[in-house]
């Protein structure tokens, strides 16, 4: 697959780059085992100065790098800049809590003395998808960095210059060389690297298919995975909950990121006795979405991605009429150039429709009736995904029977699922395994380590041959 920027909004190819060869891979990869010698016993205080000096940078440049992100995946830019700000205080975060996060925690054992340390385990790859381009680097750099990790990013071919500009504004802020490498690369290039023995580790947020292949490498090799893949998120709707407030936030919850999002809600459970009230509601807010120019400050809902991708959710819409559903609004593409796709809701599938088990990406929502809370759950449930869930009600026995029950990572209730850099993030089932994000996902690639330590029966004066240990 070649490495470009094709606009999504336009069709027009802005720039390409040629693949890293075998003789290029090497360097990065000699460069990335060699820093990580120094970078692991780095202080706190250098990673953290490093850490804010890229804060600044993203905060300072976050139009520059949104309109970036915009013209190469196509979402609003105004969601683009906020993006770019999120890494910001992403990157704050772990600059002012992981030395905390990491400081050893004693154990009261037999031992004079027992601890568990958090130590850095190498150069991690870092396999990550083009829908935030930014956010989902950051999510992973911010954390494994200051741990003491150093990064290899094969980003998505659909976005390389968002790539390059994660290193510049790196490298700009004070990580040294090779802490942080973005690697121009296609995806068959991909197991070299992995099987390679610098390289630690690899954490993967993409498609089902994606995770799949990079897991069996690692476990060939045996080496640690984080996969975070896709999702088939349930919204469910109880008839204690606000319509009108309910159905706004279903669209933005159905919408954000033009739709392509694994945490965007997607299918919409709604209890019989309020399915009236937020139904045409919520059909009417998806229709009403203003769709055009990403760039443009109305713009509610910009084009897909790809063009590839275009094609395979139409695949995936038609497939469903076909199979019974009823379209009660879009359902086509939008004339004219780039991938623009019209909001679309289905109605009256059977559970087991093909597209109620997968995961699409674009502005198409599922809904469905639920009798009650039990009937409600065993439709969120009824999914190879467990990704997130977001629940409406203003009923508590409701929601801790949600809580209780529900199969996900992530279960939002009265707001939609979001990632926050204090809270684990991740699912179960086919959504993937490991968590990124909070103290979790920065244990995720660190050697927690035991130290026993039993005193001497006699102390002897310390050589001064092991001097040079204290410098």
């Amino acid at each position: 697959m070649p490495i470009e920027t094709i606009n999504p909004a336009t069709g027009e190819r802005l720039k390409s780059f040629p693949a890293l060869d075998a003789e290029q891979i090497e360097e990065k990869l000699h460069l990335a085992h060699t820093v990580f010698s120094s970078w692991k016993n780095s202080s706190f205080a250098e990673r953290k100065m490093a850490m804010q000096k890229a804060a600044a940078i993203l905060r300072n440049e976050a139009e520059e790098l949104g309109a970036l992100i915009t013209r190469e995946m196509g979402k609003t830019l105004q969601s683009a800049i906020a993006e770019v700000e999120k890494c910001a205080s992403a990157c704050l975060y772990y600059a002012e809590n992981a030395e905390a996060m990491l400081m050893p925690k004693e154990v009261a054992s037999a031992a004079a003395q027992s601890f568990v340390q958090y130590r850095p385990i190498g150069p991690v790859l870092a396999v990550m998808p083009w829908n935030f381009p930014f956010w989902q680097v950051f999510r992973f750099a911010a954390p494994a960095l200051m741990a003491g990790n150093v990064g290899l990013l094969k980003h998505a071919a659909n976005v390389p210059q968002s790539a390059l500009a994660i290193e510049d504004v790196l490298l700009r802020a004070g990580f040294p060389e090779g802490v942080f490498q973005t690697l121009l690369i296609g995806s068959d290039q991909v197991e070299g690297i992995l099987r390679d023995p610098r390289v630690a580790a690899a954490t993967l947020t993409g498609s089902e298919g994606a995770g799949r292949a990079v897991a069996a490498i690692a476990g060939d090799a045996v080496k640690k995975t984080v996969l975070e893949l896709g999702g088939s998120d349930p919204f469910l709707v109880m008839a204690s909950a606000d319509p009108e407030r309910t159905a706004r936030m279903a669209v933005q919850a159905r919408c954000i990121n033009n739709g392509q999002s694994c945490i965007a809600a997607k299918r919409f459970i709604v209890e019989d006795s309020i399915f009236q009230a937020f139904s045409p509601r919520f059909v009417e807010k998806m229709a009403a979405l203003r769709v055009g120019d990403p760039m443009l400050p109305d713009t509610e809902l910009g084009p897909l991605a790809t063009a590839k991708l275009l094609d395979e959710l139409h695949v995936q819409v038609q497939a469903a009429i076909a199979a019974g559903a009823t379209l009660l609004t879009g359902g086509h593409r939008i004339e004219g150039p780039g991938n623009y796709y019209a909001p679309t809701v289905l109605a009256d599938l059977p559970p087991d429709a093909a597209i109620a088990k997968e995961e699409f990406f674009g502005p198409v929502a599922l809904l469905f009736r639920a009798h009650d809370a039990m009937h409600a759950l065993r439709l969120a449930n009824n999914s190879p995904f467990g990704l997130s869930a977001s629940v409406w009600t203003e009923d508590a026995l409701e929601r801790d029977f949600f809580i209780r029950n529900l199969e996900s990572g992530l279960v939002f209730i009265n707001a939609n699922s979001a990632s926050d850099p204090k809270l684990p993030f991740g699912g179960i089932k086919r959504s993937g395994y490991g968590r990124e994000l909070s103290e979790l996902g920065m244990y995720e690639f660190c050697n927690i380590q035991t130290v026993w330590i039993t005193e001497p029966a006699s102390t002897s004066t310390r050589s001064r041959s092991h001097q040079s240990l204290l410098n």
